[in-house]
């Protein structure tokens, strides 16, 4: 087997969190390398690209959380073999991620710099993404995301509608899933 070490923040969630749980779910033993916001800052010239999560694979330094989470889902028998059903899939998988970058964009942002960022991505953004996310999971049965059963699309939904919804992100309501997109509160537990 490989020697899998995955470097991230020492968070739970995030973009590095839908890899730990594939890995978790396959047995896969590996390094959850965990890193302090202070210390990235001298840390992320060793990075390709600056950026975490990475994932180093027999000595070998990765980028790009989708492919760490289709690698890792994979071997957890968490992406669909199917070609449409892993589309579906990708496609969530890259929601997630535009969501991921447009609330990357408000870090650093204070007061009501902040608070008018958050508030239009509430009204905008999250928004339209819930909605979306919302429309696939009624198309593909209202259980799960691609293939009638957990993909690594739905961990990726559940890691973001938690955080989404955990009070910790200023500005965001925690109720805005159960306003928008309450079928997300059922997809969240059943996951």
């Amino acid at each position: 087997m490989a020697q899998i070490k995955l470097t991230y923040f020492d968070i739970n969630g995030g973009r590095a969190e839908p890899v730990r749980m594939a890995l978790f779910i396959a047995g896969v033993e590996y390094e959850d390398n965990r890193i302090s916001f202070a210390d990235f800052g001298s840390m992320r010239e060793g990075f390709p690209l600056k950026a975490v999560p990475t994932l180093e694979v027999d000595g070998v330094l990765y980028t790009q959380c989708n492919a760490m989470a289709r690698y890792s889902a994979r071997l957890a028998g968490l992406y669909p073999t199917d070609a449409w059903q892993a589309f579906l899939c990708d496609e969530v998988m890259d929601v997630v991620e535009d969501a991921s970058i447009a609330l990357v964009k408000t870090f650093g942002l204070s007061g009501d710099e902040l608070k008018l960022a958050r508030e239009k991505l509430v009204e905008g953004p999250f928004t339209n993404f819930l909605n979306l996310f919302a429309k696939r999971l009624e198309a593909a049965g209202g259980k799960f995301f691609a293939g009638n059963q957990l993909s690594i699309a739905d961990i990726k939904v559940f890691v973001w509608i938690r955080a989404l919804g955990s009070g910790l992100l200023d500005h965001v309501p925690t109720d805005l899933i159960n306003r928008v997109a309450p079928t997300l509160i059922d997809h969240m537990d059943r996951v």
